[in-house]
């Protein structure tokens, strides 16, 4: 994913896999990357999200009440749920190993999909299904 612009490296993940060129770019103005060393915690349970986050390059943990029920990589994302659904952070996410990170703050990512309809739609559906799962944020 290393030699991908930011809008094409998200077109790779499922969560936008939905979205136009026009709409992938809109995301990709809104991102920050960031590179950061193992043992950095990402999200912390219970606490509010103001981010969005996608995996570029590396692992992270997704712990829950102290034990890790998940691993993740390059392209998954985490936050959405958080974001939209205005509840507390259902875990805390720590990174694995060194990770390259895209994150979308809370502003950003509320005038994204208030903008661009067709996000939000993509994104609530997305949030939907896992949700359904249990997956966490």
């Amino acid at each position: 994913m290393k030699d991908l612009t930011t809008d094409e490296r998200l077109a790779q993940v499922p969560l936008f896999a939905g979205l136009s060129k026009k709409e992938l770019v809109a995301v990709s103005s809104l991102a920050t990357r960031l590179d950061l060393t193992a043992g950095k915690e990402l999200t912390k349970q219970g606490e509010t999200g103001n981010e969005f986050v996608i995996i570029l390059d590396g692992e992270v943990n997704v712990v829950i009440d102290g034990n890790v029920v998940a691993t993740r990589g390059p392209g998954d994302y985490f936050g959405e749920i958080a974001l939209l659904s205005e509840r507390p952070r259902t875990a805390t996410v720590v990174a694995k190993t060194a990770v390259a990170i895209e994150v979308i703050g809370r502003r950003e990512f509320r005038g994204l999909v208030d903008d661009q309809p067709a996000i939000e739609a993509q994104l609530r559906a997305v949030m939907a299904e896992r949700l359904d799962a249990d997956d966490i944020d």
